[in-house]
């Protein structure tokens, strides 16, 4: 048996046969001939000195030394094709893969891509709408846009974006209905539990308590989207408590309006992460001055809001 590591081809081999425990699906899937899987494995069971099947009338089965050495072989492969896929990623400035939770990507990132397409035709963007962890280094996502607290983010390059606030929005035919905040006691709340995770909660209470009003807030339909308690505001079912991010364009396009002008600022906000070093890359570059020249165009409507954070508020 040699020290000398055996030739990758052979490993490939073994790989795909230990994974299918077929050589005829292995030879099929590596686009070589049975025989010349078979060859190879040999060559590997020689380097080895050792068997690592037992070759039975229509099928192969492990041996104690194939199944020791399955797993690391996979897991090798594995890795490699994730290297592989990384500098392939670094290679390439005309594809920009970016993920986002489903409420951001909905409200805000839909309707708004063309206008990055218009500006660099030169770039492929592609979305992701998931909340799940990104591994950067495996997964084949160039830009993580996440709502939450700061956290540490050790290897990440992370920029933070506008502060995020909650104000009732509602439809101009609804606010005719309301006139002041605690005529809202008569009004359909609808509820956002996305951003119940935070502590403390901006929510109808914490609002009826800056503004020094009684509101009951154990009634009204609930939400675990933020964007689907956006779209029952849209379409006149009640006043929600719209997230910046969310609402600024509806609000800006007049489908929704801002009847009282105080607002609660959350201790959360989104932010744009990418790998470290990665950030000064042209598409990561560009994908990030427009969204900053985005976020700009709808800064009028925070400049007219009343901004109290959730901290200084009251508890109940």
């Amino acid at each position: 048996m040699s020290d000398r590591l055996p030739p990758l081809t052979a490993l490939r081999a073994f790989e795909a046969a230990a994974r299918h425990l077929s050589f005829a699906k292995a030879a099929e899937e590596l686009f070589v001939t049975p025989a010349a899987l078979s060859y190879q494995i040999k060559s590997l069971e020689e380097h080895l000195g050792a068997p690592l099947f037992h070759r039975l009338n229509r099928a192969v089965s492990l041996t104690e030394a194939g199944t020791a050495l399955a797993p690391g072989v996979q897991d090798g492969f594995q890795s490699l094709n994730a290297a592989w896929r990384t500098v392939q990623r670094l290679m390439d400035d005309a594809t920009l893969m970016v993920t986002a939770g489903p409420g951001f990507t909905a409200k805000w990132l839909a309707p708004r891509f063309f206008e990055f397409a218009r500006a660099h035709p030169e770039i492929d963007l592609r979305f992701s709408a998931t909340l799940r962890n990104v591994d950067f280094a495996r997964d084949e996502v160039d830009v993580a846009i996440r709502f939450g607290l700061e956290k540490d983010a050790t290897g990440l390059w992370t920029y933070p974006l506008a502060r995020e606030w909650v104000v009732p929005v509602m439809t101009p035919e609804l606010a005719k209905s309301f006139s002041t905040p605690q005529s809202l006691a008569n009004a359909t709340l609808i509820h956002d539990d996305s951003i119940s995770f935070l502590s403390p909660r901006a929510d109808w209470s914490a609002w009826a308590r800056l503004m020094g009003i009684e509101l009951d807030t154990s009634h009204g339909p609930r939400f675990t989207g933020a964007d689907h308690s956006i779209d029952a505001a849209l379409a006149g079912a009640g006043v929600a408590l719209g997230r910046r991010a969310l609402v600024v364009k509806d609000i800006h396009e007049g489908r929704l309006v801002v009847p009282f002008k105080q607002a609660i600022t959350l201790q959360a906000r989104f932010r744009f992460l990418c790998q470290s070093g990665a950030q000064d890359r042209p598409h990561i570059a560009a994908f990030r001055n427009w969204i900053l020249e985005e976020i700009e165009k709808t800064a009028h409507i925070t400049e007219a809001l009343t901004l109290t954070p959730i901290e200084d508020i009251p508890p109940s």
